[in-house]
């Protein structure tokens, strides 16, 4: 919980303790046994990176925690997590897979258009502006 809270606090997106975050006190079950994935990043045993899907439907699912600590971005990692959640899900049989991303997370935004996620839309969530993205597994 840590990086989630340095990594949102750096690009002024945290919203502080709530529910919204009640995934990440229960990962086993939100992510793990419900055919998703969650990765984390390892330097010298400390956790600098983080990502994670879960199914929203039978072949789609969602994008959520990429967080790279602030000390540790630029290097790649934020690349890493996220070619890997998408081969894992493309292994699992998804077929296409979706986020949001705030407004205000811009290195976020070029690392989803980098990979070929596009715009399918803008929402408020949770208070914050977002871009909505998708990518079509296979494409």
């Amino acid at each position: 919980m840590n990086l989630h809270v340095v990594a949102m606090k750096q690009v002024g997106a945290f919203k502080g303790d709530g529910p919204w975050d009640d995934d990440l006190k229960d990962i086993e079950t939100v992510y793990l046994r419900s055919s998703g994935e969650f990765l984390v990043g390892l330097v010298d045993g400390k956790i600098v990176a983080m990502g994670a899907f879960r199914p929203t439907g039978e072949h789609e699912a969602e994008i959520k925690r990429m967080r790279v600590h602030p000390e540790w971005q630029g290097h790649g990692f934020g690349q890493i997590i996220l070619s890997a959640l998408e081969s894992h899900a493309t292994s699992m049989g998804y077929r296409r897979l979706h986020l949001e991303t705030s407004i205000i997370q811009v290195a976020a935004q070029a690392l989803y258009r980098r990979n070929g996620f596009r715009e399918i839309g803008r929402a408020v969530i949770d208070g914050f502006d977002c871009i909505l993205f998708e990518k079509i597994l296979g494409e």
